[in-house]
């Protein structure tokens, strides 16, 4: 892994990055973002999960980049592909996806030694109203916490925003997971929670960077890690969705590094 020692660290270990750091951030980016809207043809009924990630291994060495994820920690894929009560970290295979299967697709790409993470929701054929609403709402939560990001707020804030709006609509946030710091690592500090208390947890300064990514569970919030040490389900089977976004703090608000350039990052393509 390379090493990023540009910028200062605060007394959290949360590095600042300098404002030229930005563009190298935009660029990894928007690749990891143009190669989700690449899958989304690939995303139907009788595909199978190890198929779409061959394509993006295909696609991530034709850029010229690299995968974050093969090799690490053993881990053998370009993406992670979480279906329905998958919450994170599913691994491709033979899976055939299903008429109404939803899916969430995690690509992290190296660029110039710079890292984009970030992942999405997708269905294969007619979208079930119930999976629907989760993942309206699991792309609403994201948004939130988004909109909490400037200076002077603290995670706790961006925790709490994404909390209160998921609880609202009577679901639950997966508090077995988080967000992380990023850069020219793949992780970092800080542990981004996604629910908390306001005024709570390092205060966020104009030159950080780091993901944030609610997983929303339509029952309970509890997880296990099934035995391949990898995929994680919810323990009552209840479907799950994730959204992720890497986003870096500006003087007045938060840049997001991962939007779709196509402006196809939700699945009804109506918004980014």
């Amino acid at each position: 892994m390379n090493q990023d020692h540009r910028g200062r660290l605060t007394r959290d270990g949360i590095r600042i990055h300098e404002p030229g750091d930005f563009a190298g951030m935009h660029t990894a980016g928007r690749l990891a973002a143009e190669i989700l809207d690449e899958v989304i043809p690939l995303v139907t009924p009788g595909t199978t999960t190890g198929a779409i990630d061959e394509f993006i291994t295909r696609r991530i060495e034709a850029a010229g980049a690299e995968s974050a994820t093969i090799g690490y920690k053993g881990y053998r894929h370009a993406s992670c592909i979480s279906v329905n009560h998958v919450v994170c970290h599913g691994i491709p295979g033979d899976k055939v996806l299903k008429d109404g299967d939803i899916l969430n697709i995690d690509v992290t790409v190296i660029v110039d030694g710079w890292y984009g993470d970030t992942s999405r929701m997708y269905v294969a054929g007619k979208l079930p109203r119930k999976a629907e609403r989760l993942i309206e709402v699991t792309h609403d939560a994201l948004m939130r916490g988004i909109e909490a990001v400037k200076p002077g707020n603290t995670f706790g804030d961006v925790g709490y925003a994404i909390q209160t709006f998921v609880e609202a609509n009577r679901m639950s946030v997966v508090r077995d997971f988080c967000g992380h710091g990023l850069g020219r690592v793949f992780h970092a500090p800080p542990n981004v929670l996604h629910y908390g208390r306001p005024g709570t947890g390092p205060v966020l300064e104009e030159g950080m960077f780091f993901t944030i990514e609610p997983m929303v569970n339509l029952g309970r919030p509890e997880t296990k890690v099934l035995s391949d040490d990898w995929t994680a389900v919810t323990r009552d089977k209840s479907l799950s969705a994730q959204y992720e976004h890497s986003v870096g703090v500006t003087k007045d608000g938060a840049e997001i590094f991962t939007l779709s350039p196509a402006g196809r990052f939700h699945p009804t393509y109506s918004q980014d």
